[in-house]
């Protein structure tokens, strides 16, 4: 069991401070205490706010803020799997990756790189709240300098199509890139839920030519949540895998806050489920992408958003907790 901080605890879900209601305090990820120093944490939550490559509605630069608002809505106890990360494992907000060069992509990904760098050097396990998915890449980069991982990816799009106006590393083409520099195993790939009219086929091309396992939405609805969780479990093996969720892989009725919304997606009971069929894999990194505050209704793309970050900091602090013990 991780040490307890009696200086932090008053701030942290698993030991609420009954005079200190919910929608009180500075709004951090979980209503977690801010790090202040890196040899405090197991688990990093931190907020990339950048948009820099988003092909189309601009927006998700506040993505990281809005989530964390409405993440003051989540308790500690996980009623369906009863797990409560809290207790699990340190876990911090580790603010936001510091931008300076926001206008050129590439320099915006080495900064970011840079970041999940630092976290990973003291040994913290990174969990990402985006941000357009263009950020996957330079996460992914700092994850495996040690080799390839496998990739558990949860989308309406495969984002394995190439250049956009002249940019390789626009936020529909993070994997097709992670592919080509050899970040992930391709056969170790599973995207779920890809739906939606494209001008080319291109990227499912890429994706089913590289080797990856596609779910499309239909295929989805189908077979149900639970036996696409456990197709991804056992293609993944006991391999490192990172998870990256983006959140329009929701339908719109739950997600309209989004860059590019498609219709016939999950319900948010299914990515749930989903989710957590998807325990006791060996995580070595994750992310949340897309939520876009500007065309949100009534926060409620915030709010799923949230809500699935807290299913997925579940299974890394479960994960985190074995690996200590």
């Amino acid at each position: 069991m991780p040490k307890k901080d009696p200086e932090l605890d008053y701030k942290s879900p698993a030991t609420p401070n009954p005079f200190a209601p919910r929608f009180t305090e500075i709004a951090t990820f979980m209503r977690m205490p801010i790090a202040r120093n890196l040899e405090e944490a197991d688990i990093g939550i931190f907020g990339v706010p950048y948009d820099g490559a988003l092909t189309n509605r601009a927006g998700t630069r506040h993505g990281p803020r809005q989530v964390r608002n409405q993440s003051s809505l989540m308790r500690a106890i996980n009623h369906a799997t009863r797990i409560n990360p809290f207790e699990l494992a340190r876990i911090r907000d580790m603010g936001d990756v510091p931008f300076t060069r926001m206008f050129e992509i590439e320099a915006s990904h080495d900064e970011i790189e840079a970041f999940a760098t630092m976290l990973l050097g003291a040994d913290i396990l990174p969990f990402a709240i985006g941000g357009d998915h263009s950020i996957s890449l330079p996460l992914l980069r700092a994850i495996a300098k040690d080799g390839p991982v496998a990739l558990i990816h949860i989308d309406a799009h495969a984002d394995t199509t190439d250049s956009f106006q002249g940019s390789k590393f626009n936020h529909g083409a993070p994997f097709r890139r992670a592919v080509e520099e050899g970040l992930i195993d391709p056969t170790k790939t599973i995207q779920i839920g890809i739906r939606g009219t494209q001008n080319t086929s291109d990227g499912w091309d890429f994706s089913n030519a590289s080797g990856m396992r596609v779910v499309f939405c239909e295929e989805f609805h189908e077979k149900g949540p639970a036996a696409i969780a456990a197709e991804a479990r056992a293609l993944v093996g006991d391999m490192p895998v990172y998870l990256t969720y983006d959140i329009d892989s929701l339908d719109p009725v739950y997600a309209p806050g989004t860059g590019t919304p498609e219709i016939g997606g999950m319900t948010t009971h299914q990515a749930q489920v989903l989710l957590r069929g998807l325990r006791d894999l060996n995580y070595v990194g994750a992310d949340l992408v897309e939520v876009s505050p500007p065309f949100d209704v009534g926060d409620v793309t915030s709010l799923a958003g949230a809500a699935l970050a807290f299913e997925i900091l579940c299974l890394l602090a479960e994960v985190r907790s074995k690996r200590q013990s």
